[in-house]
């Protein structure tokens, strides 16, 4: 006979598997990809609500406790919002679009995550799967759509594949540094999951990777022989910086850094000469172009008239395919910066020769000067000189500011003011280039980090084209501070104009008080008309405990001289105001003069 025991302990087994398959039956596909999201550590979501993600937004209602959907007014924001988030913290942040138009929209703000190499997973809704192939509404063809900004992207077409494809798209995103899709039909998210497994943890494994002791050998041999170093650092540098100024310090060298490279390598540094390229300092591009060696460190910098056309040139980077593809490389190596900084070092000798050094530091304290002197506010005097706008938005900001600024001059100011200091972050479109980005990337940078003070710098241009997210800041109670450099044009589409020869033309934009746009949205609205209001309202923005925006009247005739001017841009600028006279428009060259020359 068998016991009661044993049949009782049969049937709670039988009971529990029953609920069990009860439990399974109810949870979705769209309920394994959201808990999937909360494993690996996702806090939010960043996306715009449509039919064919109702099943990945029920989940998050859900779940609220533990992920949360941010509402934004364009998926191309949301792209950009993940972006900064993954930028400032190194984790995956995941951001999402409905089918046909609404995923189409996530595509510019992903290739910026996708040029930038920051994690970030997107989940592209689509339309039913039996309707794929019929040209029915809103269909597009999503895995055509994402193949040139993504590591990954593949359909799910069947629950199977889930969390399989999730799994294997966010390691990519994390082990690549870049952009990983999830396409998924509408109908499929809401379909029964037949694995209610979540995704397995997964941790970046920390790999060291440095050149062989031949290659460093080699490498300590071209430094110790060269007689003028310069080195070239860009994001790269990133965790390097006591390494980096050791180095220097060893080889007397200069160092220049790239736009992405500011944050990290800048501050504390007493071999910094500025930048080079098209924003940079001319002190930057003559220690480049006087040295008689080049180490490039961590850097893709694109301009290739930026490169001295006879030094020794070696590259180190942690991508192999980048070295050589700017300018001719004499050596390269494959390896993460500090760690090959941290293997040469025993193998330098100190050279003693300062020359070089001392005569790159003489010209960047005189660029320096130079624009510093351009950055003054006389009471009553307008328009108001951006460089002043700048200088003062560095004097006024927490010493932990996060800064994103548009595409342009807001960009040109932030590397030539904004003073970095190890806990300041910036942010911008530096690789991709593309307008529109500080808003909603200061949405992320927000999100992620609400007691800090995060600073957008806008362009009237970059600020009107995503201005519908200047809402989301009062719906997501953000107490973003933007600052607009309001100069009534395209002014950075205006001076390439000019250098190439050219009359300006669609580029105005039609005067605007963004100030009063801001009272209408119940946002803290400010109009800076003088120099002497500048630094008053950006200290009441700052202190104001909600979002505000300060609207400041620049100057549109700046202009933004770069480090090095060749014959045929001074040929340009000649045509134009040859072009401008004869065109009943000389009162634009007396503008140019007054505010130029005459300061």
């Amino acid at each position: 006979m068998v016991p009661i025991k044993s049949i009782f302990n049969f049937l709670r087994i039988q009971i529990k598997q029953s609920e069990d398959k009860i439990v399974l039956a109810k949870k979705k596909v769209a309920d394994v990809i959201v808990e999937s999201l909360i494993a690996a550590g996702v806090k939010r979501v960043y996306g715009i609500s449509g039919d064919s993600l109702n099943g990945i937004t029920d989940s998050i209602r859900e779940h609220n406790k533990d992920i949360s959907w941010i509402h934004v007014r364009h998926e191309e924001s949301a792209a950009f919002a993940a972006g900064s988030e993954a930028h400032l913290t190194g984790n995956l942040a995941v951001c999402a679009g409905s089918c046909g138009p609404g995923n189409t929209h996530l595509v510019n703000g992903l290739y910026d995550c996708y040029r930038s190499r920051v994690p970030v997973l997107a989940i592209a809704a689509h339309i039913p799967i039996r309707e794929i192939g019929s040209a029915y509404f809103q269909e597009t063809h999503p895995e055509l759509l994402f193949r040139e900004c993504s590591q990954y992207c593949e359909l799910v077409s069947h629950p199977e594949q889930v969390p399989r494809v999730l799994e294997i798209a966010m390691r990519t995103a994390i082990s690549l540094c870049g952009v990983a899709i999830v396409i998924l039909p509408g109908d499929v998210a809401l379909q029964e999951a037949v694995s209610s497994r979540p995704f397995i943890s997964f941790k970046q494994s920390k790999a060291t990777i440095r050149p062989s002791k031949k290659e460093i050998t080699r490498l300590a041999e071209a430094l110790n022989s060269a007689q003028k170093v310069t080195i070239l650092g860009g994001a790269g540098c990133d965790g390097a910086h006591s390494e980096l100024v050791q180095v220097a310090g060893l080889l007397q060298a200069p160092i220049v850094h790239a736009m992405r490279g500011k944050e990290f390598i800048e501050y504390d540094n007493p071999y910094d000469v500025g930048m080079t390229g098209l924003l940079g300092f001319s002190s930057g591009y003559h220690a480049m172009m006087d040295s008689d060696l080049l180490l490039m460190l961590g850097t893709d910098f694109p301009y290739q008239q930026f490169y001295p056309p006879r030094a020794y040139i070696i590259q180190v980077d942690i991508r192999g395919e980048q070295i050589g593809r700017r300018t001719k490389v004499d050596l390269g190596l494959v390896g993460d910066v500090r760690e090959t900084l941290v293997a040469v070092k025993p193998l330098l000798n100190r050279k003693s020769d300062k020359g070089h050094l001392r005569a790159s530091l003489d010209h960047y304290k005189k660029s320096r000067k130079d624009l510093d002197s351009y950055a003054v506010g006389e009471p009553g005097r307008t328009p108001i000189h951006p460089q002043y706008v700048a200088k003062i938005i560095n004097d006024v900001a927490a010493d932990d500011a996060i800064f994103t600024c548009d595409v342009g001059t807001p960009t040109l100011w932030a590397a030539r003011y904004l003073k970095m200091n190890g806990r300041r972050r910036l942010l911008g479109s530096f690789s991709h280039g593309s307008m529109a980005n500080a808003l909603p990337q200061a949405i992320g940078a927000q999100q992620v980090y609400p007691k800090r003070q995060v600073i957008c710098l806008s362009g009237d241009g970059g600020f009107s084209m995503l201005m519908g997210d200047f809402l989301s800041l009062k719906q997501l109670k953000l107490p973003v501070k933007i600052i607009i450099f309001n100069n009534g044009a395209l002014s950075f589409v205006e001076l390439e104009m000019k250098a190439a020869g050219l009359l300006t033309f669609g580029t105005s934009l039609i005067d605007t008080d963004f100030s009063k746009l801001a009272d209408a949205a119940g946002i803290l609205g400010l109009r800076a008309e003088k120099p002497e209001q500048v630094e008053q309202m950006l200290n009441q923005a700052l202190e104001h405990n909600g979002p505000a925006l300060v609207d400041v009247i620049v100057n549109p005739q700046e202009l933004l001289i770069p480090p090095s001017i060749n014959l045929e841009q001074i040929r340009g600028f000649t045509l134009y105001m040859i072009k401008a006279v004869l065109n009943g428009r000389g009162d634009e060259i007396v503008d140019l003069a007054k505010t130029n020359l005459f300061r």
